[in-house]
């Protein structure tokens, strides 16, 4: 059998390198700090994901045979316009959209941000069919509030979903079976209105890893060393590092776990021959970031309806890599491409950049932005008062509360956690969390849950 994998898979592809194998806990241990597995590691030493962007054959065991890369990340510059450069990207652009979805009713989710902005703008040029949405957390930031307007600018069918307090727990079992427990659970919560998908259209265009591909770090030239700090301090989730410590001392692991996970970093970067420290950082996120932690959760939406991606396009991320850096800092192509096609969307609310939109984010007053934080501070206070605290994260809705608190438990008790990590790690972060600070302890208790789900599985399998 032979595999074409794409530049940013949609969906990794396990196989197996070895015949028999025991389970990987370094590689559980860099899944627990930062949410997702790095480069191609499972759970397990016998099996791997494919990597992208390369040609592989495999046998009828589906034992990898052979892999042969077709694309690498680079840097080359054009000496163009950023006229230029526009018109590439409009073109690209749609037409990659019209490719994919022509001729069927489109789902869109809409949100107030720019990738789905843009992707309304092409649909609405060119004479797609929608069917849009948006979602909320309950007592949360009204999102679908930007997100109706853009619908009601481009004149498509809206619906918008609140995500409720405690969603998790009836959709647990069939979300660990779609993202293999690869991923935290609750990132995504589209899960909790999947039942509507089915009747909304043919398939879906999502706007994933655009705000990646079209924009810059703004960082001035990074050496080796600083470029592996500074990735690692944004992959590594807020107590992920102690919490992976942890395991590592449990399970007898040679050596400590930051130098292990620092030299992996170092390593995977290695592989990027790119002299541009902001072209060097996209390369490395969209090599290994986007396929292990983007691209696992895009199963909830593909398991009820086919999916499409203009940013994963092939196409684009080899555009990308032709375009000057100073054209993509601070998303102006997306927002000069809006601005041209649809200026009434331009007129809209940034959510990134609230209050302003997209003609004025950039020349922010002291007086308009004042007025807006001391009106949303009031509101959120007001929500305290009343007993309904405003939500911002999505482990809030899920672990926050008496109710969910008897559900975790049950879950990490039913699936007997504490014969694959010690009771007394368990026992200390589900305490950590709800009695000292919820915050800094989020992640691993999330972390915990995915590994129960795993580990029950393995019982059950």
């Amino acid at each position: 059998m032979k595999i074409t994998n794409p530049i940013i898979p949609s969906s990794p592809i396990e196989v197996f390198v070895e015949t028999k194998g025991e389970l990987d806990f370094k590689a559980i241990c860099v899944f627990a700090a930062i949410g997702f597995f790095l480069e191609e590691d499972t759970y397990w030493t016998h099996k791997k994901i494919l990597s992208p962007a390369a040609f592989h054959e495999l046998d009828n065991h589906h034992k990898l045979l052979t892999s042969k890369p077709y694309f690498n990340w680079h840097y080359s510059p054009r000496t163009i316009s950023f006229n230029q450069a526009l018109e590439e990207f409009t073109s690209l652009f749609e037409t990659i959209i019209m490719e994919r979805t022509k001729g069927r009713r489109v789902i869109l989710p809409l949100s107030g941000g720019l990738d789905s902005r843009t992707q309304a703008v092409a649909l609405k040029h060119i004479g797609a069919e929608v069917s849009s949405y948006s979602y909320e957390f309950e007592n949360g930031y009204s999102e679908t509030k930007i997100a109706k307007q853009i619908a009601a600018v481009c004149g498509f069918d809206f619906q918008s979903f609140k995500i409720k307090k405690g969603y998790l727990w009836k959709k647990l079992v069939d979300l660990a079976k779609l993202n293999g427990c690869c991923s935290d659970f609750t990132s995504p919560r589209q899960m909790a209105i999947a039942d509507e998908f089915a009747s909304m259209g043919d398939v879906f265009s999502l706007g994933h890893w655009g705000d990646v591909l079209f924009d810059s770090y703004n960082c001035e030239t990074m050496s080796h060393e600083a470029q592996v700090e500074f990735l690692s301090n944004k992959l590594l989730k807020r107590g992920g590092l102690e919490f992976a410590s942890r395991l590592w001392q449990t399970w007898g692991l040679e050596g400590d776990f930051k130098s292990y996970f620092f030299n992996r970093i170092s390593s995977a970067l290695n592989t990027i021959k790119i002299e541009d420290t902001n072209a060097r950082l996209r390369a490395f996120k969209s090599k290994y970031w986007a396929p292990r932690w983007t691209s696992v959760n895009l199963s909830v939406f593909e398991h009820y309806k086919p999916i499409t991606l203009p940013y994963y396009d092939n196409r684009m991320c080899e555009f990308i890599c032709t375009v000057p850096e100073d054209y993509l800092k601070d998303r102006q192509l997306q927002i000069a491409y809006i601005k041209r096609r649809n200026p009434k969307l331009a007129e809209l609310t940034w959510q990134d950049k609230r209050p302003y939109n997209l003609y004025d984010f950039n020349k922010p007053t002291a007086i308009k932005t004042f007025s807006y934080k001391v009106l949303n501070k009031l509101k959120r206070e007001a929500k305290q008062i009343s007993g309904n605290p405003y939500n911002q994260r999505n482990w809030e809705l899920q672990f926050l509360g008496e109710d969910n608190r008897k559900q975790l438990e049950n879950v990490l008790n039913e699936s007997k956690l504490s014969d694959f990590i010690p009771e007394g790690i368990i026992s200390t972060y589900i305490d950590k969390f709800y009695n000292k600070n919820a915050l800094q302890n989020a992640h691993a208790l999330n972390m915990l849950l995915v590994l129960a789900k795993f580990n029950q599985t393995q019982n059950n399998g």
